[in-house]
């Protein structure tokens, strides 16, 4: 027994104490040092891709660049989010890497991403529209809302069920999505940290869009400086109030 006691007061010295605390302050050191981010790049229309360190990668509403314009896609991903059928968003040909394909209402778990997807339009039987699908997805804590095609406002109870919204994707061009007016009306109902406009007019999109000047006006803002993508380290490094982001169209 002696020995074994011994081993145990060796263990509890001071100098062992020491090199305890050395190692967990270079192991702190060295989380801090390789920091995640979420990066949201935009390849126009509502096509968007998301990734992180070590969780999935996420692309939304692939599109058929003979039927809306840019660029052929050629990305890759494990995840595919595709709002309604039409060929501006759901060409899933363009999307390597046999990504795990969504295409309805539901909830879904898939590489440490979280996703719940909300059926908003083409709720009846015989309904003419299509039916269109929002997603909220959750990486990390940071929930990013792609609303594809909604055409309306959302009652404040539809809002109230998709929780907190840090980033919004939200199409401001109408033709089948939100105008500049509806979609300044369903930020303001959301109240999200960010806004990122999509589907809007390009000089490279074949489909009649109105421009972001439009939607600027709207929102009472005079001018936004474009960057290539947007990155996100955490909900604490949002801004308080809704900012307008507006990204670069990637040639994929």
């Amino acid at each position: 027994m002696r020995p074994e006691s011994s081993r145990e007061l060796e263990l509890e010295s001071p100098r062992a104490r020491d090199v305890s605390h050395f190692l967990l302050f270079s192991r702190i050191i060295s989380m801090k040092g390789a920091i995640k981010r979420m990066e949201i790049t935009w390849y126009g229309h509502s096509c968007f891709r998301l990734t992180e360190r070590g969780l999935a990668s996420l692309v939304t509403d692939p599109y058929d660049h003979l039927q809306v314009g840019f660029e052929p896609l050629k990305l890759k991903a494990d995840i595919l989010t595709v709002s309604h059928d039409s060929p501006g968003h759901n060409n899933i040909d363009a999307v390597k890497g046999s990504p795990f394909l969504i295409n309805g209402p539901g909830e879904y778990e898939v590489g440490g991403v979280f996703i719940t997807g909300i059926q908003t339009n083409g709720h009846a039987k015989n309904s003419v529209e299509p039916r269109n699908t929002l997603y909220l997805i959750d990486y990390n804590g940071v929930t990013v809302l792609h609303v594809g095609d909604l055409d309306r406002v959302p009652t404040q109870t539809e809002v109230e069920a998709f929780g907190p919204v840090h980033i919004a994707l939200v199409p401001v061009g109408g033709a089948g999505g939100l105008n500049a007016a509806k979609a300044a009306e369903v930020i303001s109902l959301l109240e999200p940290n960010i806004v990122i406009p999509m589907h809007y007019h390009l000089p490279d999109s074949k489909v009649t869009l109105d421009p972001l000047n439009k939607f600027f006006k709207e929102m009472g803002i005079t001018d936004v400086q474009s960057q290539p993508s947007l990155k996100i380290t955490s909900v604490t490094s949002l801004p308080d109030e809704t900012q307008v982001f507006v990204l670069d169209y990637q040639h994929a």
